[in-house]
C-alpha cells in the first residue's frame, strides 16, 4: 500500500544526500574558506550584467567580486553549485531563508533582504553565466534563468 512520505522526511534525506561524505563527487578537499577560484568573466548578456551589479551590492562581499570565494564564503562558480547539484530554485531559498552550512566550513548562510524576484533572477543569470564560461556545465540549457 502507498504511504505519503512526510515532506520533513524529504527535506532531510535531501539535505543528506546533498552533503556527502569523502565519496560524493561534490565534496571538497580543503573547505577552510582560505582559497578563492580564479573566475574568467565573460562578455555578459544584459541581465547578467545587471546581475553583476546587484552581485557585487549583495553577494560580493562573501562569495568575492567575482563568485570565486572569499575567506567570508565559498566560490560559487565552483562544480558544487552546477545546475544540475544546485537548480536555480537552490540560489532563491538560499537568499529568502538562508542555508545551512555543508560542503564548506564557513557557517550558515544568513538570508539576504532586498532583492526582489527579478532582481534574484538576474543575479543568478550572472552567476550561470560565470559558471558556463568558467566550464563548470556545458549545457546551455543551464542558462535558462537568461531568457527572462
Amino acid at each position: 500500500m502507498w504511504r505519503p512520505v512526510p515532506v520533513a522526511v524529504l527535506v532531510v534525506v535531501l539535505l543528506a544526500s546533498c552533503s556527502g561524505g569523502e565519496e560524493d563527487e561534490y565534496s571538497v578537499d580543503d573547505a577552510s574558506g582560505a582559497q578563492t577560484v580564479s573566475v574568467e568573466v565573460p562578455d555578459l548578456s544584459d541581465v547578467a550584467s545587471e546581475g553583476a551589479e546587484l552581485f557585487t551590492a549583495n553577494c560580493s562581499e562573501c562569495h568575492g567580486p567575482t563568485a570565486g570565494g572569499s575567506s567570508q564564503g565559498p566560490p560559487l562558480v565552483h562544480k558544487i553549485y552546477e545546475p544540475g547539484h544546485h537548480a536555480d530554485f537552490s540560489f532563491v531559498r538560499a537568499v529568502e531563508t538562508g542555508s545551512p552550512q555543508h560542503h564548506w566550513n564557513f557557517g550558515d548562510m544568513d538570508p539576504v533582504p532586498g532583492l526582489s524576484p527579478e532582481d534574484l533572477n538576474k543575479v543568478i543569470c550572472y552567476v550561470r553565466e560565470l559558471q558556463y564560461a568558467n566550464g563548470i556545465f556545458i549545457e546551455p540549457a543551464g542558462l535558462a534563468v537568461c531568457d527572462g
